[in-house]
């Protein structure tokens, strides 16, 4: 059988749960790990929710999620960096080493300028990241978010801009959802692997037909991508790390939960 201490659940994909009833339940299936979105902290102490989940035995994988970056207005550009200074005293404060940056995009400007504004909001991070011992991983989403929520749409990209960037507190996460359809996805592993930049791999499955492009992602297995493969050229470029399953599905988060975090360890071990 596949060993649960690599499984990695982020909040989001069981969110009818209470981040307490998640730790509770995702410790007594033998999960490992845990990857916090931060609207599960709301209301909460951070630092204590961070020791309630290490008495779970749960390693805090990663804080979910800064980015969003590029706008037309400097002040807007300049309200994202201080939000991601938050998410950062936030991840630090809850014992999370790493925040998964989705990047943003502006459809009222283009996408090399936006791309440009991502770069320098990393930038200007970095400083306060490393003061905080926090690693910032830009995720590379599907062109179709291309419009409004990230202007970095391949591994390509990401690696590109994190090889300008050039600081070992940024990296790249991957996940197979967004990046599975390229054709150059194993080279770029490989690439990735070699800078030392892979930080993340984000797991889950791509429905056909898909009824919703946001909120109907499947469990592996139940759609098209060879996630066995993609995860063995992660492992090939060095990357020991989880295996963080994240879905957005308004069909699972509607089933009973338990019955849920049941399909997600099977899936997990017959398919990944």
């Amino acid at each position: 059988m596949k060993d649960l201490r690599k499984l990695c659940i982020h909040t989001i994909t069981t969110k009818p749960w209470s981040i307490e009833e998640a730790a509770e339940h995702y410790a007594t299936m033998g999960v490992g790990g845990i990857t916090v979105w931060r609207d599960a902290l709301e209301g909460r102490k951070i630092s204590q929710v961070g020791d309630m989940l290490r008495k779970h035995q749960l390693d805090i994988v990663s804080l979910c999620r800064g980015g969003f970056f590029p706008a037309v207005s400097a002040q807007k550009r300049q309200a994202a960096i201080e939000d991601n200074k938050k998410a950062i005293e936030e991840a630090a404060a809850l014992g999370a080493p790493l925040i998964v940056l989705v990047c943003g995009a502006e459809p009222a400007q283009s996408l090399a300028t936006s791309r440009k504004q991502i770069r320098e909001g990393i930038e200007a991070l970095i400083p306060y990241a490393e003061s905080h011992q926090v690693k910032l991983a830009i995720e590379p989403l599907h062109p179709m978010y291309a419009g409004d929520r990230s202007a970095v749409n391949s591994l390509s990209q990401a690696n590109d801009m994190a090889e300008m960037i050039d600081s070992p507190w940024v990296g790249i996460a991957v996940d197979v959802y967004h990046l599975w359809w390229d054709d150059t996805l194993h080279s770029e592993i490989m690439r990735c692997g070699r800078n030392n930049h892979l930080f993340a791999f984000h797991i889950c499955d791509w429905k056909v037909p898909t009824e919703d492009m946001l909120l109907d992602r499947g469990l592996m297995g139940e759609g098209c991508i060879n996630i066995p493969e993609i995860r063995g050229w992660v492992e090939e470029a060095g990357f020991e790390g989880y295996h963080e399953v994240e879905i957005f599905s308004k069909r699972y988060w509607q089933m009973d939960q338990q019955v849920f975090l049941t399909k997600i360890k099977e899936a997990y071990i017959q398919y990944s």
